[in-house]
């Protein structure tokens, strides 16, 4: 009984951890399909400031939503998402897919889900600002952010608004 209580305080102690509170907003913005409105984005970094993943560790991506989407569509989307930037969806992205799934739920309206990459890389996901879990493959925050952040976007008018960039 007391190893359960012992894992029990340790799982607690780790699904509460707080998100990075030494952030600065850069910027924000609504995506929108069609005529419905999916999510408000905000960005996040520690000086307020985009350079690169790197050099603007801790970043986050909050988004808050305004329907409700299942965890299903979330990955799906993702999925769609590596497939426009990269040209394919390769076998990491499947893997990655597959961790996602292990950590993501579905969402209902005012729900927020963030992402933060943190300086060694990592990346972790809260849900209304509650650890769900991390990728530390260092190359999944990148690839994640990028959905946002590229040039190649599919959403260029709301990765003009995170980062506050007139191109």
């Amino acid at each position: 009984m007391r190893n359960i209580l012992v894992i029990l305080a340790f799982a607690w102690s780790f699904s509460s951890q707080a998100m990075p509170d030494n952030i600065k907003l850069v910027g924000q913005g609504q995506f929108s399909y069609l005529f419905w409105d999916l999510y408000q984005a905000q960005l996040y970094t520690a000086d307020g400031q985009w350079s690169n993943y790197q050099q603007s560790a801790p970043l986050v991506l909050k988004l808050t939503y305004q329907r409700d989407i299942s965890k299903a569509d979330f990955i799906e989307a993702t999925v769609d998402q590596w497939k426009h930037l990269q040209g394919k969806v390769s076998a990491q992205h499947q893997e990655w897919a597959k961790q996602l799934d292990q950590l993501w739920t579905d969402v209902k309206k005012g729900d927020q889900l963030s992402c933060v990459l943190l300086a060694d890389g990592t990346v972790q996901f809260y849900f209304n600002d509650k650890l769900l879990g991390d990728v530390t493959d260092p190359a999944f925050g990148p690839a994640f952010l990028d959905i946002w952040l590229s040039e190649k976007t599919s959403a260029p008018k709301l990765r003009k608004q995170l980062l506050k960039t007139s191109a």
